[in-house]
């Protein structure tokens, strides 16, 4: 009998729902200009939506809003911005209302990270990650909620499953995304009664990702082997943005101040990523396993 296990195929998201159910509808997508979040604008804007991308990057973000409208045949704006800078989102926000009118869907989605014991890991590192991740979350929504409000939307934050279990060398992010959590939960709560939804996707193991390659020791195996799923495949990008799809549908009418794990059940399967004591007894046996990384 053949060991080989079935896996679960990668399903685009035009296959699934109406090419048109975000037709006249506007997203915002914080790091939008590349990773996770470029494919989740994209999966929007197929199904209708115009999208206004904001990143730090002015070129790459540039040369992503181009791809983006060509391959959707729809418009898509950037709007370089610092997320930590509230003036900066403003205007960025300002520009999409100018373009297209209207604010109806929001994503932030703008992070960072890196592999760092605490021991190891300085005030400036922790706090530049707490602002990119945490205040950058708090300083979108309170740019984009009065046109939110006005349109009844739905808001979409891009968290991570680190922090459900203590995971070591993240104790930056762990705490980053521990507040993006929390925060949705009563932003739900709070604009509930404005019909304002607010809903987490935490990925897990997604291939072919900065956060992958960041995280993945470098063994011959490669990150499969660090994180396997029940599911038989590492996830894709393409997973994260049919979520995204659904949550920002009429089909999610009743879905607010939620977190969703997009990772094939592997959180309940996950171990220590990192050799354990070893990493956090000798953090500088590591880095032959994290080449470049550390």
């Amino acid at each position: 009998m053949s060991s080989a296990r079935p896996t679960v195929p990668v399903i685009s998201s035009t296959a699934v729902f109406k090419e048109d159910i975000f037709k006249n509808k506007v997203l915002f997508c914080t790091g939008g200009g590349s990773g996770i979040c470029k494919v989740m604008t994209e999966a929007v804007m197929r199904h209708g939506a115009q999208a206004t991308i904001v990143g730090r990057n002015a070129e790459r973000l540039e040369q992503a809003a181009k791809e983006l409208s060509a391959a959707t045949g729809r418009t898509c704006l950037a709007a370089p911005a610092d997320v930590r800078q509230p003036k900066a989102l403003h205007a960025a926000v300002q520009k999409t209302i100018d373009a297209f009118g209207r604010i109806d869907f929001v994503i932030c989605g703008a992070a960072g990270n890196f592999l760092a014991p605490i021991s190891g890991l300085s005030e400036n590192a922790f706090r530049t990650v707490i602002e990119i991740d945490a205040l950058g979350t708090y300083n979108t929504i309170k740019a984009t909620l009065p046109h939110v409000r006005a349109t009844r939307g739905a808001y979409v934050h891009v968290s991570a499953t680190l922090h459900w279990r203590a995971t070591p060398w993240q104790a930056h992010v762990s705490a980053a995304k521990a507040a993006v959590d929390a925060t949705s939960a009563v932003l739900a709560v709070e604009e509930g009664p404005h019909g304002v939804r607010s809903n987490v996707l935490a990925p897990g193991p997604i291939g072919n990702t900065e956060g992958m390659r960041r995280l993945s020791p470098a063994t011959k195996g490669g990150a499969a082997d660090v994180w396997p799923t029940p599911l038989g495949r590492m996830g894709d990008a393409q997973d994260v943005a049919n979520a995204a799809v659904w949550l920002f549908s009429d089909a999610a009418n009743m879905v607010s101040g939620q977190r969703f794990a997009v990772d094939g059940a592997s959180e309940h399967v996950r171990g220590i990523a990192l050799p354990y004591p070893q990493s956090v007894l000798d953090p500088a046996s590591m880095k032959d396993l994290f080449k470049g990384k550390l």
